[in-house]
């Protein structure tokens, strides 16, 4: 299998705004240090940023960046917050604003609930799209059900769900199927599980003791790869066919680094099948937003 292209990592931006992440012990990116994070992604390929309304001050840290390297643009994904007042066109012109942009590459609905109540105002987005403010309509969801209901609409564009070597194939592989051959353009988040994969598995985390066993099958597969679990978790996703995009968030230019070296290494055939082997029988555990 040919190397994967660093154009296929999508760039998260939420730690340049919020702290973020169950394994992050340094908070809030600095200024300083994103400004190095998006530089060096930019110069190794990487094209797209996600962010959104509700990281914090990220779209302006993205804005900043851009004023200063008017030669290092990115295309930008953002998304309308959870709940909104309805004011698309208004927010539109003020995330542009923000991110010193003159067009978004996606606006994508931050949940499946706000896709839903808010379906009334589709034609402003279809109508902000005629008028080049903004190339792509998606939704970021987290179910297989919420991803059904969604690819019904064709003008969704583009959907985002969380896939990784726990939220694997054998819970999404059908549907995200399905979603490709429908024409939907997939990109993927979580690919570390907020960094689950990575803590002390003699860590108290609740989370991390009720996954103990799933995450101990995970190291005994690591060790038979030989690889890196970065590795294994990146090219887990990025090897997928029907995933277009890999989303990822960093809080260094190292971890950036080790991110784009980890695309070096091709997992074989016989290792993805004993990750697609795992199965989490309460996929609860596999949502953040449900961890206690």
């Amino acid at each position: 299998m040919p190397k994967i292209s660093t154009n296929k990592f999508i760039l998260g931006t939420v730690q340049m705004g919020l702290n973020y992440g169950i394994n992050n012990s340094s908070g809030k990116v600095s200024l300083e240090d994103s400004f190095e994070i998006l530089e060096c992604a930019f110069d190794n390929g990487i094209s797209i940023l996600d962010s959104a309304e509700a990281y914090g001050d990220a779209h302006q840290v993205i804005g900043a960046f851009h004023k200063n390297h008017p030669e290092k643009t990115f295309e930008i994904i953002t998304k309308l917050p959870h709940h909104f007042d309805a004011q698309i066109k208004e927010k539109v012109s003020i995330y542009l604003a923000e991110l010193q942009v003159p067009q978004l590459y996606a606006l994508l609905f931050h949940s499946y609930d706000s896709y839903k109540k808010n379906i009334s105002n589709f034609d402003v987005l279809l109508e902000l799209k005629a008028q080049n403010k903004i190339k792509h309509i998606g939704v970021s969801v987290y179910t297989n059900a919420e991803i059904e209901a969604v690819i019904l609409n064709d003008d969704i564009e583009i959907i985002q769900i969380p896939f990784n070597l726990l939220d694997n194939n054998s819970l999404r592989g059908e549907i995200l199927k399905k979603a490709k051959a429908k024409g939907k353009t997939i990109h993927t988040r979580s690919a570390f599980l907020q960094g689950l994969f990575f803590k002390d598995l003699n860590s108290e985390n609740h989370t991390l003791k009720q996954l103990h066993k799933e995450l101990m099958e995970l190291g005994d597969i690591k060790i038979k790869s030989n690889c890196a679990m970065s590795q294994l978790a990146l090219n887990y996703c990025a090897q997928q066919d029907y995933i277009d995009n890999v989303l990822i968030g960093v809080d260094s230019k190292s971890q950036l680094k080790e991110n784009i070296t980890a695309l070096n290494h091709t997992i074989s055939p016989e290792i993805m099948a004993d990750l697609d082997a795992i199965k989490v029988k309460n996929v609860d555990l596999l949502n953040p937003s449900l961890w206690t």
